[in-house]
């Protein structure tokens, strides 16, 4: 069974400490895809992307040894979603050979646009990217408490998009037993994201 990461209230305290290479591990692995996913769907190509992930990772590695953290003053997450989403504004702003990255009002309107998407506001897409990776972390450390059968079903049917029948006849179980495998697997995986969620605030 996977080892279930520190809260992210201790990985916040450990990473002051520039040494702590598994903490920074687990801080750029929880963080690093959420910024350049986030970067990705505000229009900036692959290598800018990873560029800015850099950047954004660099201020942190740079500022880490005078965070306090402080419920009170807002979320970690919300103090990287505004570093992130000013480098973005910095970056966007720099293309003199973009005509809309002047740093007017129609370079805030680009970076708040979120193409295809419902009106959940500016700050929707880092939220999904965040909650996309908590998942993902999720799913690390929760699939070794189930069965290999029940882990396929649950893959195939939820992540895949497979029909519950055709599942059902791959894997000798009936369409019932993989609702109920589907099932189960969900409800664990919402604990865990819940107890990480709540570990950060």
């Amino acid at each position: 069974m996977a080892e279930p990461p520190v809260t992210r209230v201790t990985l916040l305290a450990r990473i002051k400490d520039g040494r702590d290479t598994d903490a920074w591990r687990e801080f750029v692995q929880l963080y690093g895809p959420v910024v350049y996913r986030f970067a990705r769907n505000r229009g900036l190509q692959d290598a800018d992307a990873a560029d800015l992930m850099q950047d954004v990772l660099r201020s942190v590695a740079r500022n880490a040894h005078r965070m306090d953290y402080d419920p009170q003053r807002g979320t970690f997450r919300g103090w990287l979603y505004t570093v992130t989403r000013n480098k973005i504004y910095n970056f966007l702003s720099s293309q003199r050979n973009r005509p809309r990255g002047s740093g007017d009002t129609d370079a805030h309107e680009r970076l708040d646009a979120t193409p295809a998407r419902d009106d959940d506001g500016p700050d929707a897409d880092w939220e999904k990217e965040y909650q996309r990776e908590l998942s993902a972390r999720a799913m690390e450390i929760v699939k070794g408490e189930f069965q290999p059968s029940t882990w396929a079903a649950f893959w195939q049917t939820a992540v895949e998009g497979k029909a519950a029948a055709d599942v059902g006849a791959q894997l000798k179980m009936s369409p019932g037993a993989v609702y109920v495998a589907k099932s189960r697997v969900l409800a664990r995986l919402r604990d865990e994201v819940q107890k990480m969620m709540a570990a950060e605030e």
